[in-house]
């Protein structure tokens, strides 16, 4: 098998550019707000981009040429190239000295996962907590949706990459030319994160939090400014409800608020995923709600504490709305601690992190069109049943499914499940208890952040051992990257002579 090596290592090239730029603006904050890590952080930028400058020389006259296999390559490699230089300023400036725990922070900020290793937040440069939301801005619409709207300078098309990071059952496509997708969804998400840090900033947040947290709820990702996560504004509801509101558009489908913005309003409000997505986000916030307002003992049982500022039921309500939201777009951000609630809620937030937000949204998890998917084809199966004879597709958008479509899906599901059962294994056999284990493994799988056990809301990762961290961020990537994009690497057929 013949890969073209050239165009794989310009393209990291590339990425390392994109990275280095990127630290350079961190820097240029740092700079601004005079937190003493100015220096250190332009070193790494410049580091970066030596880098990216010095790969994209060597392979200047490589072959404009991509195959699907160099396309898988080059997304798998893209996001760990991209980790490895975005541990530079952690390491540089001494915040994470740790070489494992530098890289678990980097790759949870870029598969927009939101689980973290550090004890005390705040004491952070501003530089460097910029820095760690900016991963999260970058990871969110997809480290190679960024490149695409860049690969006409390299004379590429494109549509390769695009299959690889995107390999959901409905690659909805907004323009016949892909680079023309990705511009018109990059501005919507900048866009919307220019939007939030406006209205946060109205609401009496920060200029510097305000845009922190704008571009950690885009991007589902979950870093906050502060320790305590969105738990230190639980005295401000309007906030909350603001990243709420946001948090919801980024685990739609950006391509539907592309519609919503063209007029076509009707797409948006007929669209199945998207009015499965919003019943399922109605149905359990009444019902979490509901219990938190029947259990006056929640008062002050969290470790944050749950202040009822407008009043009991609202306060029910807005912790409810803000907890199912934030795990079932995968966000992670927490203003309560749902393990302390009651079993049943425990097990319900559970089962949450394998619903996941749209498909084409910044979203991890399994997807809520591949849950429709599945139990649309699981009603048919009855059918089936009783009418061997008959032809019965599964039908979305009054468009009937192929069979290739439906048995992706379900690979996809059994793959994803064996992939929870063999990460759980692997955390208990480093010696975490069973409740962490299955939390840990479904967090970091689903991209969702906060797990259970001795790593719920009100912790963090600092206490995993280094092995567990490494798995973790394992987990991670194969949970962004939506399964078959990386572990397609590790099949011998892949590399086989064709």
């Amino acid at each position: 098998m013949k890969l073209n090596y050239k165009i794989i290592f310009h393209f990291f090239g590339l990425l390392l550019l994109f990275n280095g730029g990127f630290m350079l603006l961190a820097a240029f904050l740092s700079f601004c707000y005079k937190d003493g890590a100015t220096f250190n952080l332009f070193l790494a930028g410049i580091s970066v981009l030596l880098f990216g400058v010095l790969a994209m020389l060597c392979t200047k006259n490589h072959t404009k040429e991509m195959n699907k296999r160099e396309g898988y390559l080059v997304v798998a490699f893209g996001w760990i190239v991209m980790t490895l230089s975005g541990t530079l300023p952690y390491l540089f400036t001494g915040a994470i000295p740790d070489f494992t725990n530098a890289i678990f922070e980097t790759i949870s900020g870029y598969t927009t996962t939101g689980s973290t290793i550090l004890n005390d937040i705040e004491s952070l440069p501003k530089g460097i907590l910029f820095w760690r939301s900016l991963t999260h801005w970058i990871g969110g619409m997809g480290i190679i949706v960024l490149a695409i709207a860049i690969l006409p300078l390299l004379g590429i098309g494109g549509m390769q990459l695009f299959a690889a990071e995107a390999p959901g059952p409905s690659a909805d496509k907004l323009h016949p030319r892909i680079t023309d997708t990705a511009k018109r969804l990059w501005l919507i998400y900048f866009g919307y994160t220019a939007a939030e840090t406006l209205f946060l900033s109205l609401a009496g947040m920060s200029f510097f939090d305000a845009l922190n947290h704008s571009m950690s709820t885009l991007s589902t990702g979950g870093f906050s400014t502060k320790n305590a996560s969105m738990a230190f504004w639980n005295y401000s509801p309007l906030i909350q409800y603001i990243v709420i509101f946001f948090m919801f558009l980024a685990g739609t489908n950006f391509v539907l608020s592309y519609f919503a913005f063209k007029g076509n309003v009707s797409k948006v409000v007929k669209d199945e995923e998207f009015k499965l997505y919003f019943k399922f986000i109605v149905i359990f916030t009444l019902i979490v709600g509901g219990i938190i307002y029947y259990n006056s003992f929640l008062n002050g049982a969290s470790a944050f504490g749950h202040p009822m500022v407008w009043g009991d039921g609202e306060g029910s309500f807005r912790h409810a709305l803000f907890q199912v939201v934030a795990i079932v777009t995968t966000t992670g951000f927490v203003s309560a601690d749902y393990t302390l609630w009651a079993p049943f809620l425990l097990v319900f937030f559970f089962g949450l992190m394998f619903l996941g937000g749209s498909a084409g949204s910044t979203s991890g998890g399994v997807k809520i069109v591949r849950h429709l998917v599945l139990i649309k084809n699981g009603f048919l199966e009855f059918k089936r049943s009783l009418h061997p004879s008959a032809i019965l597709p599964v039908r979305y958008n009054n468009k009937s499914v192929s069979g290739e479509i439906v048995f992706n899906v379900l690979g996809f599901f059994i793959l994803y499940m064996l992939s929870f059962i063999v990460g759980s294994l692997g955390f208990a056999l480093l010696g975490l208890d069973f409740q962490s284990s299955i939390g840990v493994a479904a967090s970091s799988l689903g991209n969702v952040g906060p797990a259970l056990g001795e790593f719920g809301p009100a912790h963090n990762f600092f206490e995993m051992p280094a092995a567990g961290k490494w798995w973790a961020a394992f987990l991670m990537l194969i949970g962004r990257l939506e399964l078959f994009t990386v572990l397609i690497l590790f099949t011998p057929f892949f590399w086989r002579n064709r």
